[in-house]
């Protein structure tokens, strides 16, 4: 997709703060720091589009960012981090409630792009999650962040450990690099491919629920 204007639409904090949808959308989730503002912000050539933080656990929203392309529209959306270690409980579960509401009842969602640093190991909450959004039938991509710093060689090795563990097509998994550009092209690819099928839809037939 070729982005001729990509702009901010608004944040929510609670679920009654979510926008009435008017295009499909593509989710973006993934461990604190994993880089998601950074790849999102490339993705639509943009610098400063969605805010980066060094500090994890601070971004506490969901953000919607409108993307439009010669022929047409998608919604970006930013969900909080997880995995953050100097939070309340209480406000992890604020968070955890509040993701699970947009990811569980949204129906304009088309695909979950799940962020993971090439250099961790799949987690608990990585393999929970890709479990949740296969049981409601959410087509996920696994987009492989932070690219740049492994050699060629041991990035294929990583690459394919990673994929075996995730259990998705190689088509469902990119690797990628906010900093050199690596993966945008074929992360581009696989969201087309996924939100394809929206584009006969009726706008009101696909706008959401609104809890």
């Amino acid at each position: 997709m070729r982005v001729m204007r990509a702009e901010f639409m608004l944040s929510a904090a609670e679920p009654r703060g979510f926008p009435i949808a008017e295009a499909p959308e593509v989710a973006f989730l993934g461990r604190s720091n994993v880089g998601k503002s950074s790849l999102l912000n490339k993705l639509v050539n943009r610098r400063k589009l969605a805010r980066t933080s060094a500090t994890p656990g601070k971004t506490r929203l969901l953000s919607w960012f409108r993307v439009v392309g010669e022929e047409r529209e998608i919604h970006f959306v930013d969900l909080p981090g997880y995995g953050y270690a100097k939070v309340a409980k209480s406000e992890r579960r604020q968070w955890k409630g509040l993701v699970e509401a947009y990811l569980g009842g949204r129906e304009a969602l088309r695909v979950a792009v799940l962020l993971q640093d090439l250099r961790r190991d799949l987690g608990e909450d990585e393999a929970l999650l890709m479990r949740w959004l296969r049981a409601r039938e959410v087509p996920t991509v696994l987009a492989l962040t932070k690219a740049d710093k492994w050699k060629p060689m041991q990035r294929a090795k990583r690459v394919k450990a990673l994929s075996d563990a995730a259990e998705l097509p190689a088509s469902r998994v990119v690797v990628t690099s906010a900093t050199s550009g690596l993966g945008v092209a074929e992360l581009w690819a696989a969201i087309d491919e996924l939100t394809a099928e929206a584009l006969s839809c009726d706008p009101g037939v696909a706008a959401s629920r609104r809890p």
